[in-house]
């Protein structure tokens, strides 16, 4: 097994849907850890320094859903559709029971993975997260979706949503991409379809509906949500909310961080994980 994910390669399995799923894994022991990424994001999108340290104990496995990236079919343009593509993918390895890692879309996904198939679902990590009907999340800030929802991916615009104004904040970004795009192997870039499909899948997931807000108090798995204290993409309130409304659920609030939270302080954020991961149930 490589123990490295900026050396894994990517491999290929194809599921009962017909889809062929590219995915990357590394480490080995464990319940899996399933992460499901950003908007527009792929393989490519994670930060190696935090699936290393994530996988030390354990074997961790990314991939592209369906449509996205090196995965085949059409990227669907609700938050179920990609649960149950997620699902199939899961089943493809044989996999009876994992540990969801979901950030910002990815966490929607996961959520509603947890609610579809609770068997499945040991515990639950939601980074940069929002309850489906949570007021004031349907859609972006204007600025926010201009600086990573163009045609062209911007890198300056990511850093602008994923990283404070702050110069160690911007450091640690800048620090961050260079991690994730020096591999010899990339992923397929995710495409504009695969862009307009998953923002309707954002957009629709944040219609204001307070009764929808109750269906997060059925997750049956120990659940950790965390975000950036200055995240402009997903307000760290609905982490909050998120938090109180299931039951039982940790929140962290992370200094001076974005949306990419996670990656500007992976170090302390995959301690936390781990530490999540490894409570005894």
């Amino acid at each position: 097994m490589v123990l490295n994910y900026a050396q894994a390669p990517i491999s290929r399995v194809t599921a009962a849907n017909g889809i062929e799923y590219a995915y990357r894994e590394t480490g080995e022991g464990g319940v899996p850890l399933v992460l499901l990424i950003h908007f527009r994001g792929n393989l490519d999108n994670w930060d190696p320094a935090l699936v290393d340290a994530l996988a030390r104990d354990r074997r961790v496995i990314a991939f592209d859903n369906t449509g996205v990236g090196g995965s085949g079919g059409t990227t669907p343009a609700t938050v179920a559709q990609m649960a149950q593509d997620a699902i199939a993918f899961v089943e493809a390895l044989s996999l009876e029971r994992i540990d969801v890692l979901g950030f910002s879309l990815g966490s929607f996904v996961a959520q509603e993975i947890a609610l579809t198939r609770p068997a499945l679902v040991r515990r639950l990590v939601l980074a940069s997260s929002a309850p489906q009907g949570a007021p004031g999340m349907h859609g972006w800030a204007q600025w926010v979706i201009d600086s990573v929802g163009r045609r062209e991916l911007d890198p300056a615009g990511m850093l602008d949503v994923f990283y404070t104004r702050s110069p160690e904040s911007r450091k640690a970004g800048e620090t961050a991409l260079g991690r994730m795009f020096s591999r010899a192997e990339p992923d397929t870039p995710t495409t504009w379809q695969t862009r307009q499909a998953q923002y309707d899948a954002v957009v629709t997931w944040g219609i204001p509906d307070f009764s929808l807000l109750e269906r997060v108090t059925a997750v049956q798995a120990p659940v950790f949500v965390a975000n950036g204290d200055n995240d402009p993409m997903i307000l760290p309130r609905y982490s909050h909310l998120l938090a109180g409304l299931i039951p039982g659920a940790e929140l962290k609030i992370y200094p001076d961080a974005a949306h990419g939270f996670l990656f500007q302080h992976h170090e302390e954020f995959a301690a936390d994980v781990v530490r999540f991961l490894d409570q005894a149930c």
